[in-house]
């Protein structure tokens, strides 16, 4: 399957983080003629094990994350309108008026819109404001909270972006949850290669649970592998918009990144400055490959890298991404180019992979 199919397949596939199954069935079942050993542990992250030709070259664990933010039914009013909680970093000022999905418990998708007044009916004092999204409502064509109960809705059901996808000009797609289906999309290929390609190193792909919510469920699948060095495949916010050209130089197009720089600390304070021998690593093999590698150095994101890197006596990470325009919103931005040259460069990190491997910090 082509790159930009494989995106798609997954973009159109709605897995808020806690309800992500839809696309544990879609990762396991993806990764199941290429690896060795396909399991899910009981955060629900997908590992797929692919056995090292050498088994004293290092073990590497590649991951990216399987959820999305969104939205959690919060209270059905008895007029039929639903009232939400905001499940990750979800930018209000993009919400009133949009197409969503609100999935009942049994999985189906009930369509719907968060309502916003009538322009007419708007006094100019409010035209300019961000509206609260505990302000917010759904409206799915109910009226009373008994037809929405009929529907499989309750408190507590997800609810995300309406799922989508679309083919820009000059090679670029936009989609819901690019982030980080694009990263998803990289591991299936990294599995179909190291099928027919088998790497000195053993290779352990794996969908991660939770990022969105609070970046937790990579790290349980690192205690269950323990690698010998992790490397997290996520997106990197393009500065080549007007609103971010001051920000970094980061743009679509000019191949993929390495984070050098994450920390947030706004209620995690935490973040990933990547282990010194794996910057080498990606340098020698973005130059190896012929892919050009941006750098990124940025406060306010953070990858599940960070939680990895903590697991038992320490494992050695590195971020690496893809520039994306605007994140979080409905509507994703990126170049196919970029999840191609992502996927090179980490192949051919994981192919270098020896026995002898110094990953000590002297």
């Amino acid at each position: 399957m082509q790159f930009g199919d494989l995106v798609q397949e997954m973009c159109l596939i709605p897995a808020l983080a806690g309800h992500e199954t839809p696309m544990i069935k879609y990762l396991h079942s993806a990764f199941t003629p290429h690896a060795d050993q396909v399991t899910v542990d009981k955060a629900g992250n997908v590992i797929a094990k692919i056995a090292g030709t050498d088994p004293a070259a290092p073990s590497v664990m590649v991951f990216a994350h399987m959820d999305q933010l969104g939205l959690v039914v919060r209270k059905i009013s008895e007029d039929g309108f639903i009232r939400v909680e905001r499940l990750g970093g979800v930018p209000e000022k993009v919400l009133p008026g949009l197409r969503v999905q609100v999935l009942s418990e049994d999985g189906d998708p009930v369509p719907g819109v968060i309502g916003l007044k009538a322009h007419h009916a708007t006094g100019a004092e409010e035209k300019y404001k961000v509206i609260p999204y505990q302000d917010l409502y759904i409206d799915v064509g109910a009226a009373s909270s008994c037809e929405v109960r009929n529907l499989g809705i309750e408190v507590g059901c997800p609810v995300v972006y309406e799922p989508s996808f679309q083919v820009l000009t000059g090679g670029r797609i936009s989609g819901t949850s690019l982030d980080d289906r694009g990263g998803c999309a990289i591991l299936v290929k990294l599995a179909e290669q190291a099928r027919v390609q088998r790497p000195a190193a053993t290779l352990y792909l794996v969908g991660t649970v939770q990022e969105e919510f609070n970046l937790r469920g990579a790290q349980v699948a690192a205690n269950v592998i323990k690698p010998d060095l992790a490397i997290s495949l996520d997106l990197v916010v393009a500065g080549d918009t007007p609103d971010l050209k001051d920000r970094s130089d980061l743009r679509l197009g000019g191949g993929p990144a390495m984070s050098m720089y994450s920390f947030h600390g706004r209620g995690t304070l935490n973040g990933t400055i990547p282990h010194p021998r794996l910057v080498q690593l990606a340098k020698e093999a973005a130059s190896r490959a012929g892919v050009p590698l941006q750098r990124s150095a940025m406060v306010g994101i953070l990858t599940d890298s960070a939680y990895v890197q903590l697991v038992g006596d320490g494992i050695p990470v590195i971020d690496l991404g893809f520039p994306a325009r605007y994140t979080h919103t409905p509507i994703e931005v990126c170049q196919l180019s970029d999840l191609e040259g992502l996927f090179r460069l980490v192949w051919e990190m994981v192919w270098a992979l020896a026995p002898g491997m110094d990953l000590s910090r002297l």
